[in-house]
């Protein structure tokens, strides 16, 4: 006797059931960065800004695409001719088991040896420092954006805060006048 299928076959000129297509996530796909440092602009001049993979181990990637990724407290440094990431905070991944990582150790940035030597002599200046502004996704691969960055003293972060002040006043009067016109 022979035996009988649980499936059925569909014959190529009628169409099957189609398949939805799930909408990937934005931290994923590369649309919206992973971490942003809102901090970074408030506290420093924002020189020159630098492209940089990360050299990551075991869950950090799954973790970051949980959103998990912290780059406030986070600085540059350069030493031996390599650049690293110090105090970059990447949460435990929430399906991890014991062999987790650490969550802030220091993290190998990697970059050519040109782009190295330029970053040193910028960053031998006084004053100057290398800060981490927005980690993200391109090609699947997570990337992070340096900056180097000269300290603001209190009254700069005081005169930004007039200048924003003022341009948001501006637009709303503008945005009023228009309004008014329109009627």
């Amino acid at each position: 006797m022979p035996r009988q299928t649980s499936h059925t076959i569909v014959p190529p000129d009628r169409p099957g059931p189609e398949k939805k297509a799930v909408p990937r996530d934005p931290v994923a796909s590369g649309e919206r960065d992973a971490a942003h440092n809102r901090v970074a602009s408030h506290n420093y001049f924002l020189l020159d800004k630098f492209e940089a993979g990360v050299a990551l181990r075991g869950t950090e990637v799954k973790s970051i695409r949980e959103g998990k990724a912290n780059l406030k407290d986070s600085y540059g440094l350069i030493k031996d001719g390599e650049a690293f990431l110090l105090n970059l905070h990447i949460g435990p991944y929430s399906h991890g088991n014991t062999a987790n990582h650490d969550e802030t150790r220091t993290r190998k940035l990697l970059m050519h040896k040109e782009e190295v030597r330029r970053l040193m002599a910028k960053t031998q200046i006084k004053g100057h420092t290398l800060i981490p502004t927005r980690l993200y996704f391109r090609n699947g691969r997570v990337k992070c954006e340096l900056a180097v960055a000269k300290g603001k003293q209190d009254w700069d972060k005081r005169e930004t805060e007039k200048r924003r002040e003022a341009d948001r006043d501006a637009r709303a009067a503008i945005n009023a006048s228009k309004h008014k016109m329109g009627r």
